[in-house]
């Protein structure tokens, strides 16, 4: 237990403060102009799917409440990476950004998850405790060094992004380079790298490097010798999802929990090179030093109350166990869960499945026995919406318990059943959902097997 309390120069905890500052201002503010402002997802009298537990989750009233919103997390956002009013503006940036992520599961994204745990785990943090606006205003809150629990968590979350990554793709379909193939053909048209992209060997190159990176990349980053290697490795691969993909913050996200694997004093030994080079940073360097000297530092609080450390320990332990142990759940279903869905969500199985569907809804009158055919094109306008009704089973549930609500308003009782068909990663098509059954008596279950999802077919019959 004594290593997690070693003292550790604060630099690369401040570094990624001013870095996840900024990408949450970022994120937020391409949230707002996107989903709000231009594809009004967030409007109260729109249906949306929710998170099963969180169905308290609703936008605050109509569209300027939510702008407002918006406008203020951003400025959080800001408040944070200067580390001003660093403890109040963290939390709020924390319950504010994980509310505007519950608002629609349909926008579900491995890096708006990862993002909400480190929002709440930055709370705890110390980053405020040098280089801020805090500091500068009462320079008695100044430490250079922290513990190092608190620099160990971020990188070991990476870690566990990375290595669960990696054994995600261990599977027949990424060993062929499907879907990869068929993704890189799409962007055939792209300038310069497009005649590139298309070839088999480029695919294969991707897939295996992909495999061979996430696997080893929080091992390898642990290691002086390797570390750089394994970086500038790390450095290409993000950088070419960023060319190649649309996948928001994400690249930048890891990067930098990456670049914490480094020694602690890295971003440090950076600035003084910079200040050598630049001798106006040096005079930057020296103000900051004489405005926020002390005469005499006050001992740590983390050193002050060794009371604290047990229950710091523990604390570490459980959050190292929940992440190890929540991507493992899709093994008590079984399927594959590329397929099923059944506990997909959260494992970091990131970008790498094709998935489409289509199909209907047949909402039957239990008193007349008339059947109407739903499409849910009439009831979702969003893009996001419909593109992924068809493909996740719990959303096609949540949406027949919608339809039997509305039937239900109008003094009906109804049966809703859904006939569904989809294909994973170019395959066949198959039948998803078993039409048989009436969906309004399902419930969704989070460790059972859902029997009415079917099985995928795997030859033509």
């Amino acid at each position: 237990m004594a290593f997690l309390f070693k003292p550790v120069p604060i630099a690369s905890l401040v570094f990624f403060r001013i870095v996840f500052g900024i990408l949450g201002f970022s994120d937020v503010l391409s949230t707002w102009i996107y989903y709000h402002l231009m594809s009004d997802a967030y409007n109260p009298d729109k249906f949306r799917f929710k998170y099963y537990g969180f169905e308290w989750a609703e936008p605050l009233g109509g569209q300027w409440i939510m702008s407002a919103f918006f406008f203020v997390l951003c400025v959080l956002g800001l408040l944070v990476a200067i580390g001003k009013w660093y403890r109040l503006s963290a939390t709020l940036f924390a319950f504010g950004f994980t509310y505007t992520y519950l608002l629609e599961k349909a926008h579900y994204l491995n890096h708006g998850y990862l993002f909400c745990w480190i929002c709440f785990l930055m709370i705890f943090l110390p980053a405020h405790r040098q280089f801020s606006a805090d500091v500068w205003k009462k320079p008695a809150l100044r430490q250079d060094h922290i513990p190092f629990w608190c620099l160990f968590l971020l990188p070991f979350l990476m870690g566990v992004v990375y290595f669960y990554g990696g054994i995600a793709k261990i599977n027949p379909d990424w060993l062929q380079a499907v879907p990869l193939k068929q993704w890189l053909d799409q962007r055939a048209g792209l300038p310069v790298i497009g005649k590139l992209l298309v070839k088999d060997q480029t695919a294969y190159f991707m897939a295996y490097g992909g495999l061979l990176l996430d696997l080893t990349a929080a091992f390898l980053l642990s290691f002086r010798k390797t570390r750089l290697f394994v970086f500038a490795a790390i450095i290409f691969f993000h950088l070419s999802n960023l060319l190649v993909f649309s996948i928001g913050i994400f690249p930048m996200l890891s990067l930098s929990l990456s670049a914490l694997y480094f020694a602690p004093d890295f971003p440090l030994k950076i600035w003084n090179r910079l200040t050598i080079r630049f001798p106006s940073w040096k005079r930057i360097n020296s103000w900051w030093e004489k405005k926020t000297a002390i005469p005499e530092p006050a001992i740590p609080m983390w050193q002050a109350r060794t009371n604290w450390q047990p229950f710091i320990a523990v604390g570490v332990g459980l959050l190292m166990a929940v992440h190890l142990l929540i991507p493992l759940r899709h093994h008590l279903f079984p399927g594959d869960v590329t397929w099923t869905e059944e506990g997909h969500r959260y494992s970091w199985r990131m970008m790498l499945r094709h998935k489409s569907g289509h199909g209907h809804f047949m909402v039957v009158d239990k008193a007349s026995g008339e059947a109407t055919k739903v499409r849910p094109i009439k009831y979702l306008d969003s893009s996001k919406q419909l593109r992924k009704i068809f493909t996740h089973p719990d959303m096609i549930l949540q949406f027949a318990h919608y339809l039997h609500d509305i039937y239900q308003a109008e003094g009906k009782d109804v049966a809703v059943y859904a006939e569904v068909d989809a294909r994973l990663n170019y395959g066949i098509e198959s039948p998803y959902i078993d039409p048989e059954v009436d969906l309004t008596q399902v419930k969704w279950a989070f460790f059972k097997t859902s029997p009415w999802i079917l099985p995928e077919k795997m030859e033509v019959e």
